[in-house]
């Protein structure tokens, strides 16, 4: 089997390709012009370029290539997405038949296209399981009562957030929301929430409640830890299971010296 890589930015994309050779499978990487490393070519069994809008493309190069079932993998910017992409045909026939344009309906679409295809778009963490959190502390210190307090309080308000399709991140400090993710991104948004009410601060990322774990699958990594430092936030929490942990190992060890609290739940 030749698997299909949809690659976006970050380290996910790399990730998946080292997965997917470790198990003796070939990948074909449509990598994404405005967003992929290019040191992905040199990774990859075959790449091509394509623009964020050329879906035609991305879907004639895969069928060329034999492939059947398909992994999106890496953040590509939602403000990429409104301000920089030029459809081709079919992918504007894709938007122009959505209801709305947010991730789920705009990547589930693309999706369907894909399966018209022949093309599957499976499980993004599919080579993955070892970077999902199970539940329970992940660093030495555990949250204390002020921190248990406004993970409650947040989670209640980032799951509703989550199930409007409108962000995977909210922080909180004192139980009040501080920010709330948009198209910024989770550490943009710690970022942010720093701006406003510095120290203290709690940030609680989860999936959706239905989420798909084929495409926009949470993820934090050490630039997360390292936006909680600058923020003066105290306090992370995701969803066991459903969360990618990137470099996991470092991401503790500096959430530790930082004396950041990590908990899955």
């Amino acid at each position: 089997m030749k698997l299909g890589l949809i690659a976006g930015n970050g380290k996910f994309p790399f990730m998946v390709l080292e997965g997917a050779h470790r198990s003796g499978t070939q990948v074909a990487v449509a990598a994404i012009r405005e967003e992929t490393d290019p040191q992905i070519e040199q990774l990859a069994d075959r790449c091509t370029w394509v623009g964020i809008g050329q879906l035609g493309r991305m879907i004639r190069f895969f069928k060329d290539e034999g492939v059947e079932k398909a992994i999106m993998a890496g953040q590509v910017k939602h403000a990429q997405i409104f301000s920089r992409a030029v459809p081709d045909v079919r992918m504007l026939k894709v938007l122009l038949k959505l209801p709305r344009r947010n991730t789920d309906s705009l990547i589930g679409a693309i999706a369907s296209e894909l399966q018209s295809e022949g093309i599957e778009l499976i499980d993004s963490t599919f080579f993955l399981q070892d970077y999902l959190p199970d539940t329970g502390s992940l660093t030495r210190r555990q949250p204390d009562n002020r921190e248990h307090e406004d993970i409650e309080y947040g989670l209640e308000i980032a799951r509703e957030i989550a199930r409007l399709d409108l962000g995977q991140t909210i922080v909180v400090r004192a139980k009040a929301c501080v920010a709330i993710e948009a198209m910024e991104g989770t550490d943009e948004t710690i970022r942010r929430a720093g701006t406003l009410a510095h120290g203290r601060l709690t940030v609680v990322k989860v999936a959706k409640p239905d989420q798909d774990m084929r495409f926009d699958v949470p993820v934090v990594g050490v630039p997360t830890i390292q936006a909680m430092v600058v923020s003066g936030a105290t306090c992370l929490c995701i969803t066991a299971g459903k969360t990618l942990m990137f470099d996991r190992d470092e991401m503790i060890r500096l959430a530790n010296e930082k004396k950041i609290a990590i908990v899955a739940v």
